[in-house]
């Protein structure tokens, strides 16, 4: 049989293809049955992401490859779970002499990392509050040297090059339109806690100039991006001679936009803007996932159990 290079869009069963793939995940598993290593992959390019194995590797590759490396794979598509699943049977490391360039295989935010952080900054520049603007601006600005290709997590939503941007934007495209619903809601606080909420995560992980995450930093694992927040913005507000009740209302906001104690949040939200906060988030997240878990799939099927949906399968409807 043929074989070909292929996007992961277009991979389907039976295919034997031999592609380039930016490694996101690799773990080095035994078999239950026989007590064999195997290499687990998780492959990407712009298209998407599809599990690879492996099997009975060999020793001088058991340590071979890690996050962000840019490897040729040479095997054949399978199925498992109604997922595509690709069966390696020979792989290197990507060389110069290949004449490809890592970037051109992450899967990167729809929208341009510079135009969304100028949309962002017409959102900053739309709080009246000057107290509050300048918390907003001092912890945007502090971040830009990672802000413009860190993903939002490591494995679920947004977990994509640029895509904290991308979550950003999209939640204050979210809030902008419910305030223009509900007179009530303060756009100050509701976008200052959307841009805030999550800007520690670039402190929580440690992520390639690709927008891969390889590992939790020792204070992520400690302490977390909510806590982490909340503590750089009493810096911030420490630095600025903010007052007391507005640091303590955009700390409430990051403290409690998990919602429950098991997620992070010591506390739930106990202001207008802050209820809102916490819903614009899940909303947003849980759009990514859906989407991404019927992307690939047949219209009238489902697909594997999503952890993050709780470990729902998600159906793609025939319309």
């Amino acid at each position: 049989m043929e074989l070909a290079s292929k996007k992961i869009c277009d991979l389907t069963v039976g295919d034997r293809v031999d592609c380039f793939f930016i490694v996101k995940r690799v773990d080095l598993k035994t078999t239950n049955s026989n007590d064999k290593k195997y290499l687990d992959f998780i492959f990407g390019d712009k298209t998407g992401e599809i599990s690879g194995k492996l099997w009975e590797v060999p020793a001088a590759m058991e340590t071979m490859f890690k996050e962000s490396d840019l490897v040729k794979a040479r095997g054949t598509v399978t199925s498992f779970m109604n997922s595509n699943q690709f069966k390696i049977d020979r792989i290197r490391l990507s060389s110069d002499e290949d004449g490809v360039n890592p970037e051109d295989f992450v899967e990167t935010a729809p929208l341009k990392n510079t135009f969304m952080l100028d949309e962002i900054r017409k959102y900053i520049i739309s709080i009246k509050d000057e107290d509050i603007r300048k918390v907003v601006e001092s912890a945007v600005e502090e971040k830009m040297d990672k802000i413009m290709y860190y993903p939002a997590a490591k494995r679920n939503h947004h977990a994509i090059r640029s895509g904290l941007l991308y979550h950003v934007l999209t939640m204050l495209k979210l809030g902008q339109q419910i305030a223009g619903i509900y007179s009530s809601v303060n756009t100050d606080l509701l976008y200052a806690g959307i841009i805030l909420h999550d800007l520690e995560k670039m402190n929580e992980m440690e992520s390639s100039e690709l927008g891969i995450v390889s590992e939790y930093t020792i204070e992520g694992n400690l302490l977390g991006h909510i806590s982490l927040g909340v503590k750089n913005v009493d810096r911030i507000c420490d630095r600025l001679g903010t007052p007391d009740e507005k640091r303590m209302l955009l700390q409430h906001m990051i403290l409690s936009h998990h919602y429950e104690p098991e997620y992070g949040s010591p506390v739930k939200p106990m202001f207008l803007e802050a209820e809102l906060l916490h819903h614009i988030d899940m909303i947003d997240a849980r759009v990514f996932d859906f989407n991404l878990a019927v992307r690939d799939l047949e219209p009238g099927t489902f697909s594997e159990s999503i952890f993050s949906l709780d470990r729902r399968r998600i159906y793609n409807p025939k319309l």
